[in-house]
């Protein structure tokens, strides 16, 4: 994997913000979308270890028809000469033209099978997961979990913790699977607190970030905790008072925002300062994990 070249350490910078300076509170930037060009963020700290993991075999995995886990997964089957197999949620797809998303993967070499949805959301059960494997022809494939989320993935982002050690006091992360959560809070120091903001409604998270902690370290590591009124009504929904506030954000600080979790994730961040819930002199470092041109993919 250091074949790739990943920009490790990723960058921390400082945005100057008067909605959080005059609550006497600092917004630092962990630029994790400039790790690699195409495996990007969080996707390169959960993918690395189960490639690794997975030893030359054929790496199969989950997604939706816009995942971007597949789309990554795809882009580093290429790029490390390895065969990937996505399986996608909705077997009404197989007959349709790709989408741009899928279109990517497959021009990746990514092999793709439409699975209906009753199976695919009993993916996680050792029989139905069977089926799956024989269906696409992978039953000696490596699995990778949707989303990447897995023991590996986990132990892979405590890295993004680690590389925080001592330089921001609060650590916040948008949180699709949880995964990256899990990690990034047992890599933390003491003293030093990790903020989940979840993209989808639900609250089912925390049970989610708890079990994958078990996995990954055999029980709970760190300081973390998860506010869940950002979701603005679930997955991909980006409402007009979201986009403005992106595209503001945008303005001020030449940063390009992706619409469905890093968005999310600062707008949360400027309501919290406002409501005065981080104490004056605190660092609050918000990772930014994606980019926008996924957003841009899937409108």
């Amino acid at each position: 994997m250091t074949d790739l070249r990943p920009r490790l350490p990723s960058p921390l910078t400082e945005a100057a913000d008067d909605r959080f300076a005059r609550h006497g509170v600092r917004l630092l930037l962990k630029r994790d979308d400039l790790i690699h060009p195409e495996l990007i963020g969080n996707k390169w700290r959960k993918l690395a270890p189960n490639l690794e993991a997975a030893a030359g075999r054929t790496v199969l995995t989950f997604g939706g028809a816009y995942s971007n886990h597949l789309r990554a997964t795809a882009a580093a089957g290429r790029l490390l000469g390895l065969r990937t197999v996505g399986v996608v949620r909705g077997d009404e797809l197989a007959g349709r033209p790709l989408n741009p998303s899928l279109a990517r993967c497959a021009a990746d070499g990514m092999r793709l099978h439409f699975a209906d949805r009753a199976a695919y959301r009993r993916k996680t059960e050792p029989d139905t997961l069977g089926r799956l494997l024989r269906a696409a022809g992978a039953q000696d494939a490596y699995v990778v979990p949707e989303g990447g989320s897995n023991a590996a993935a986990v132990r892979g982002c405590r890295g993004l913790g680690e590389e925080l050690r001592g330089r921001a006091d609060v650590v916040a992360v948008a949180c699709g699977t949880g995964g990256t959560l899990a990690g990034l809070a047992a890599g933390l120091g003491p003293g030093q607190r990790a903020l989940g903001i979840p993209v989808l409604k639900g609250g089912f998270l925390g049970a989610d970030i708890r079990a994958l902690q078990d996995e990954a370290f055999g029980g709970p590591v760190g300081d973390w905790h998860l506010e869940d009124r950002f979701h603005f009504g679930g997955y991909a929904r980006v409402p007009p008072e979201l986009e403005s506030f992106a595209a503001d954000f945008e303005h001020r600080h030449g940063l390009p925002v992706e619409r469905l979790y890093v968005a999310k994730l600062l707008y949360g961040l400027v309501a919290l300062a406002e409501e005065g819930v981080f104490p004056r002199g605190a660092r609050v470092a918000a990772v930014v994990t994606g980019r926008p041109e996924a957003y841009a993919a899937s409108r």
